[in-house]
């Protein structure tokens, strides 16, 4: 076996206070991998600071964080990928036993779950908000992951490859994880230290608008990848609504041999017939998403487990 290609992967956004102590981080980490800075049109001197530290730097003109992440999945070729934010809170040292347990365990994604004390580093309502979505995604998904916004992550080959990264914004770690879920990739997780921002270095992240974007994500990829589930809870809903109103109308049927409330007769078999749509909407659907999860599958096992002999 040949040592491994790492890439570490550090998308930026206006962080020339933090971005060359990221890159000295991870080189020192991870002598023998190559830095990649994708910047996403900063401001300030982000770019010139991380290629004086030693970083390959590249840009991405579409803003957000899911444009940057589709850019350096499809760009960069590794066997490896470590992927963390360039402001200089994920703790570099971490990637080596992160790396290490990929190759030994031959898994496809190490999830670097973020323990810190520091309020600075992790507000209160970022926790909260982790919290609820984590929980949200492990009832409609079945499983999840503790930490499932963290940016801290190492990725096998297949896993980037197989991946058709769809966000635009800092929903793109849910998307990930519901991929990992989808595919029931092996994976991991890993704690690793969580650090307050240097100084001059200012959070990109809105708590409560990147929270209802990554909401709604959870929502949408839940309607995509079980549709069954989502159009019969619909059509059921419907249904349900149809049988309230029905029951009167029975009643007075039977006791008079009359329908009295036409408008609601009609409504009735309006709210079935929608109902039935639902239903048949969500068979269908489901058997298009089967095929496309296959689709999936098989571009994933076209690539060798990490750690494999090639």
């Amino acid at each position: 076996m040949t040592e491994p290609r790492i890439a570490v992967l550090l998308p930026c956004y206006n962080e020339e206070a933090a971005i060359a102590q990221t890159v000295a981080g991870f080189r020192a980490a991870l002598p023998g991998a190559v830095v990649y800075v994708y910047d996403n049109n900063s401001r300030d001197r982000t770019r010139e600071v991380a290629a004086s530290a030693g970083a390959v730097v590249r840009r991405e003109r579409i803003q957000g964080k899911g444009a940057v992440v589709r850019r350096m999945f499809a760009d960069v070729d590794a066997d490896i990928y470590v992927m963390a934010d360039g402001d200089a809170t994920y703790d570099a040292a971490s990637a080596p036993a992160m790396v290490a347990r990929m190759l030994d365990e031959q898994i496809d994604m190490v999830v670097g779950s973020r323990v810190s004390d520091a309020t600075l580093a992790y507000r209160r309502g970022h926790r909260f908000g982790n919290a609820l979505l984590t929980g949200m995604l492990a009832r409609l998904f079945g499983r999840s992951f503790t930490d499932i916004l963290s940016g801290y992550r190492v990725f096998s080959r297949r896993f980037v490859k197989s991946f058709p990264v769809l966000s635009a914004g800092f929903e793109i770690e849910t998307e990930i994880s519901v991929h990992a879920l989808e595919l029931k990739m092996p994976t991991a997780e890993v704690e690793t230290p969580y650090f307050a921002r240097p100084e001059g270095s200012e959070s990109k992240l809105s708590t409560y608008g990147d929270g209802w974007r990554i909401l709604r994500t959870i929502l949408t990829l839940y309607r995509i990848e079980r549709p069954l589930w989502f159009f019969g809870a619909v059509g059921g809903v419907l249904a349900l609504l149809a049988v309230l109103l029905a029951v009167p109308l029975v009643l007075t049927y039977m006791q008079t041999h009359l329908v009295p409330r036409v408008p609601t007769a009609v409504l009735v078999t309006g709210l079935m017939i929608l109902a039935a749509l639902n239903l048949f909407a969500g068979l269908i659907l489901d058997t298009v998403v089967r095929g496309r999860r296959e689709v999936r599958r098989l571009a994933y096992l076209g690539h060798a487990a990490p750690g494999s002999p090639t």
